[in-house]
This record gives structure tokens, sequence and C-alpha cells, in this order.
């Protein structure tokens, strides 16, 4: 089990079966990558995720844990989440990857809004800053990947302007934003407005990172 998953999980079948999203998975990744909102820490451990909905159903593909620093990712690298329980902390999946730390609170948010189809979580802790409480923003004192933060995501959509805003600050995970919309590339644009609307030091910040990147 992975030592950054908090819940217990089954794996239902080895592998799953090939999914037309995973084109547009890997296109908004490149993007989200050039940004460095996912990608490797300076620990050397993979951060960022993102998942698409199954269809009409409940059911989702989401990146497998610690995948940001993969250039592109196979089918093999995503897992596709088939049930879970919040109350006993536990999903179930198809697939050989591990499924991703976030898998509950990706299936709080399909659980919440059906008009969701794709949620980005990633991380940039300057735009968190600027956003923290004036975005939909969760209790600091609930941590990451928890049944709490899947009740907390829940509770932001009921008492919220999530739907509105399509995106959600992690008060308790420094640096974590959630993006969502009704495919990758609304849910992408969803954090390039944010950034656009921020202050001009954020700007600059996101502009420094990619910068880095090339020079690098």
């Amino acid at each position: 089990m992975s030592q950054y998953v908090k819940f217990t999980y089954e794996r239902a079948h080895p592998e799953i079966a090939p999914f037309d999203q995973l084109v547009e998975l890997n296109e908004c990744r490149r993007k989200l990558r050039e940004l460095h909102l996912i990608g490797v820490g300076s620990k050397g451990i993979g951060f960022g995720n993102l998942s698409v909905r199954d269809g009409a159903t409940s059911n989702f593909y989401v990146s497998g844990s610690a995948t940001g620093g993969l250039h592109k990712l196979t089918f093999a690298d995503c897992v596709r989440v088939v049930a879970c329980d919040f109350e006993k902390n536990w999903l179930r999946y198809e697939g050989s990857a591990t499924p991703s730390s976030e898998s509950l609170t990706h299936a709080a948010i399909y659980e919440s809004d059906p008009m969701t189809s794709a949620v980005i979580h990633c991380h940039n802790s300057v735009l968190w800053k600027s956003l923290l409480d004036r975005a939909p923003t969760s209790s600091k004192g609930v941590g990451y990947g928890t049944p709490e933060m899947a009740y907390e995501i829940m509770r932001l959509f009921k008492a919220g302007n999530v739907r509105t805003r399509n995106i959600l600050i992690m008060a308790g995970h420094e640096g974590g934003i959630i993006a969502l919309g009704k495919n990758l590339e609304e849910a992408f644009g969803v954090l390039m407005r944010e950034r656009e609307g921020s202050s001009p030091c954020i700007k600059v910040a996101f502009h420094e990172r990619i910068r880095a990147r090339h020079d690098g």
C-alpha cells in the first residue's frame, strides 16, 4: 500500500479497458506540467492528479498515485474507480496502478455535481494564498485524501458557490487547488481565469516557473 494513500483499496480487475479521454488527459497534463502545476516536488515525490468521469456513471478514471512526474500517461498509469465508501474509507478500482491519494476527493465531487465530468488537482503556493478564503475553501483542519475531505467537499457544494466558481481551495493542504468542469479543457480554463484575475505577482511567478523549466 502506498505511504501517501490514506484509504484502503480493493482491486476488482488488474487491467482497465482503453478509454477515449486519455488523449485529452495527456494534453491537459502537458499544459499543467509546463506551468509546474503538476510534476515532481523537491523531495522527488510526484504531485497533482486528474480525472474524467466514465460517461453518465459515477465511475471515473484517475491518474495513479505519484504519477505527476511522468511526461505522458499510458492506460497502465491510470485506474478506473468503480465503487467507494466514505464512511469505511474504502474504494474499489480496476487497473494495475495504485489509485491517486485524492481519489475519494474526486469521488465526492462527482457525487456532488452530476454536471462535472473532469477534475484537476494541482499545486501552486502563490495562487493558493491569493485564493485562500476568497474562493470556496475547505476547513484548515481537514487533511487531503481523507473521508473528512470528501465530506468537506460535499458540504462546500451544498453551502457555497462551487458550481459557479468551479474551483476549490484546500486550506489544510498547502498549495492544493482543485478545478472542475464539464471536461478537462474547461477545468484548465478555470485555473487560467483565476490566474488572470489574480495580482501581477502571481502572473510573474507562473512565467518564472515556465522560464526556469525551459532554461534548465
